[in-house]
């Protein structure tokens, strides 16, 4: 090993999940790494364009989704042009809000900063540490060689359950359709050519002209009978540019005014390798109080849906030491489709920072942090009426 480090808390993956559990972690006093492969914070919310951050509320006027969300939601268009419309409420609308890639990346810059935050990006976790069930480090390979990064509790936020893969911890795979994100230039129809000393004016996002463009495959199954592969990823992305290359084609001379900016970076699967868990939500579960549930959430696909996460769903049946974040954490069918999105990443993202920073102070692994101390913390930070039973109830 060329480098070894050691945090109280590493998370490992820097999209939305990563950040909120990194940024509550070290909010809490502990020395907290950011572990992200890529070059910029967000996950596919910023590699991979994704830029519709979804409700925080359950579509009847109640907002569901507080703490982290909402100030990453607020945050998302700090330096963009789009703004939340305080009088959803009142519009009959939902709590959402489409934000700028770019902007979203200063701002996530910004907050891990401000938090203290030790950021380690182009960085790849290569395989872990563990002895017995404990996961005691990850090994990692950046520019300085191969190195050991070793904590005291750990936060999967990789999208893929990559660090609890690794560890043996049993993961569950799902179907994916075919989907591409981009950004596009989109003009008047008919517009003349655009000159080619204002391209770059003509991309830049502005009110009103963040547009995605996204690509929905009929053949459904075409990614479902798989496991998650290198190859599969592989094979993913370029069958999406492909496609998104003969929708284009089709524009003929309407493309000097219609014509892609920005490639996703990351590809958009989005429901990839998921924890097996202490429990696991299903779609039984939908509208249910659970046991030790940590938050409820409305359920972006329809008005009045509500569900609730456990927090034994961010805990691996089978490694000590290690919470689980994001679109990863133990859930299956429609309440995995439930979970997956930007703000419910958030939220569990938190929660798993919280847990982990309060495990760490009081030298226990998360799966022995008694539940009545996260369910104060989160009393603090979440108005009782957005509250899931389990935790009024300490």
């Amino acid at each position: 090993m060329t480098f070894r480090k050691n945090y109280d808390i590493a998370v490992c993956g820097g999209g939305i999940a990563g950040v909120s559990a990194a940024v509550a972690a070290a909010r809490r006093g502990c020395r907290t790494v950011l572990i992200e492969k890529t070059l910029q914070p967000g996950g596919l919310a910023t590699n991979g364009l994704v830029l519709v951050y979804l409700p925080l509320c359950d579509g009847r006027g109640n907002q569901l989704l507080f703490g982290l969300p909402e100030e990453l939601m607020r945050l998302a268009n700090k330096y963009g042009p789009c703004r939340l419309d305080e009088n959803w409420r009142e519009k009959n609308e939902r709590m959402q809000v489409n934000f700028s890639p770019a902007s979203c990346v200063l701002a996530l810059d910004e907050v891990l900063e401000d938090a203290g935050v030790d950021v380690w990006l182009d960085t790849v976790i290569t395989g872990v540490k563990m002895e017995n069930r404990r996961l005691k480090a990850v090994e990692v390979f950046n520019k300085s060689g191969f190195g050991a990064i070793e904590a005291k509790c750990f936060v999967d936020s990789t999208g893929d359950a990559d660090v609890a893969f690794l560890a043996g911890n049993a993961c569950r795979n799902s179907a994916n359709a075919m989907v591409l994100w981009a950004l596009e230039h989109r003009g008047e129809p008919g517009k003349d050519d655009i000159p080619q000393d204002e391209y770059a004016a003509g991309a830049i996002p502005v009110a009103g002209s963040i547009s995605a463009a996204m690509r929905a495959d009929p053949l459904k199954k075409l990614f479902s009978d798989e496991p998650l592969s290198g190859q599969l990823v592989t094979r993913f992305a370029l069958e999406g540019r492909r496609r998104y290359r003969r929708d284009l084609a089709r524009l003929g001379a309407k493309k000097t005014s219609r014509f892609p900016v920005a490639l996703p970076g990351q590809v958009p699967l989005r429901r990839t390798r998921a924890i097996a868990g202490r429990m696991t939500v299903t779609d039984e579960d939908e509208g249910k109080s659970l046991p030790k549930a940590i938050t409820r959430l409305g359920d972006w696909r329809g008005r009045g849906r509500v569900w609730e996460i456990p927090y034994p769903a961010l805990l691996p049946d089978n490694v000590e030491g290690l919470l689980a974040a994001g679109r990863c954490i133990s859930a299956l069918g429609s309440a995995w489709e439930a979970v997956r999105v930007i703000p419910v990443a958030a939220k569990t993202g938190e929660v798993s920072g919280i847990a982990a920073a309060l495990s760490v102070r009081r030298n226990l692994t998360p799966g022995a942090l008694p539940f009545p101390l996260l369910a104060k913390e989160l009393q603090a930070i979440t108005p009782p009426e957005a509250l899931p039973r389990a935790c009024k109830e300490i």
